[in-house]
């Protein structure tokens, strides 16, 4: 079926606008901890409140079917708007970490509207080559997040608050672009009422919950990365004196070369299988968790900066492709269901690593700590190794 060619692009352009309000936080941690007089461990914190705040909102969202029942589009644009408040609710001089961390947990309850009704957005217009679609879909949402580390280093000689200003901006733009240009899509199947055993019925299926599985074990290690990105920066040039990194903009790069790699992996998909290809990433980012400790320890920073930046495209290059196998094997009137419960299982784990993280570091500091996350990705590829059939190498 052919659809207008504006439709993928639109949606690509939404979700990067709207997932910016996703470390905005981040993104101005150090201007935070001054401003309201934070504490060192407040990254993890604020970090953690907008995953559990996407994760009660998912799970909202999902037992009441939201997005199978109601204009996807429309969810997207109501979700983008009061994101985009609460995000710019940090602003206000009269915050401290309490007030802080319900703002995040908000603005992470109205992502839930966003990220996974986006790809139920882009499923719904896009049976064949979904894998690819949702590579620029993901990609979009990984330059999205990374976004306002570049915001930070481009405003340096504007107040703090201008990041904030920006992303919240951008997220009403794109949740109104969303609504007025992309219509339901021919493949949308409407439920007709709230299924409250939907979010377990669709974990019957042995194919579904082997890709859902694989998606948690990504998930331990993803966010995690991503949330610590700037310390490991930051600690590494503290190590060595040869070192002189811009952290903003690096931390830019490192996440958002990752877009690059969800697009890579979507074409890449089509001529090895959605399946394999997810495990060859899974497998790539779960051993740069094994090796990131000698590599930490080098006093190269090139080599340093080099690996980061891979890691970073691996870590989040099988996301889009453990998206499309959710969607491909959850029935078609629970496809936005089951992306939104998926989501959010795999987002309370990551409250898990990034938390464990943070209490490891109070108590050493080891470069060997980011093995633990090698953890996820070694269950996933157990689950995944179950239904995959991998080519044997010649000569083996």
């Amino acid at each position: 079926m052919k659809h207008p060619k504006y439709v993928l692009p639109v949606i690509v352009i939404s979700q990067f606008c709207c997932t910016s309000l996703w470390f905005a936080g981040n993104g101005v941690i150090n201007d935070l901890a001054h401003s309201f007089g934070l504490d060192g461990d407040a990254m993890g914190h604020l970090t953690s409140a907008v995953q559990f705040g996407f994760i009660i909102g998912t799970l909202v969202f999902a037992v009441l079917a939201i997005a199978d029942r109601y204009s996807p589009s429309k969810v997207f644009m109501v979700s983008a708007v009061l994101g985009a408040a609460f995000n710019l609710g940090v602003i206000w001089e009269g915050n401290d970490l309490s007030s802080l961390l319900i703002l995040r947990f908000l603005t992470g309850f109205f992502l839930a509207g966003i990220y996974p009704v986006g790809m139920k957005i882009a499923a719904d217009h896009y049976e064949k080559g979904l894998g690819k679609s949702l590579g620029f879909l993901v990609g979009a949402l990984v330059v999205g997040t990374a976004f306002p580390h570049l915001l930070k280093d481009l405003t340096g000689a504007y107040p703090w608050k201008a990041v904030l200003m920006a992303t919240s901006s951008l997220a009403v733009f794109g949740g109104l672009l969303m609504v007025l240009v992309v219509p339901d899509g021919p493949y949308r199947k409407e439920a007709q009422r709230t299924e409250l055993s939907a979010c377990v019925s669709v974990f019957k299926n042995k194919e579904f919950r082997a890709v859902a599985f694989g998606y948690f074990g990504h998930m331990w290690e993803l966010y995690a990365f991503w949330a610590f990105v700037p310390i490991m920066l930051q600690k590494y040039g503290l190590s060595h004196s040869t070192a002189n990194f811009n952290i903003p903009l690096l931390s830019f790069v490192i996440i958002s070369m990752g877009g690059l790699a969800c697009v890579l992996g979507g074409y890449m998909s089509e001529m090895v299988g959605t399946k394999r290809t997810a495990f060859i990433a899974l497998f790539l980012s779960g051993a740069c968790c094994l090796v990131s400790p000698m590599v930490f320890d080098s006093g190269s920073p090139s080599l340093f900066v080099g690996f980061l930046i891979f890691w970073g495209m691996v870590v989040i290059a099988d996301s889009p492709l453990f998206s499309t196998l959710v969607a491909q094997n959850a029935p078609a009137e629970l496809k936005g269901t089951a992306l939104t419960i998926v989501n959010c299982i795999g987002f309370a784990i990551t409250i898990v690593s990034i938390q464990g993280i943070t209490a490891i570091m109070t108590i050493t500091e080891s470069n060997s700590l980011y093995v633990i996350l090698a953890i996820g990705p070694i269950l996933g590829l157990i689950a995944l190794r179950k239904k995959i059939s991998l080519p044997i190498p010649k000569g083996a």
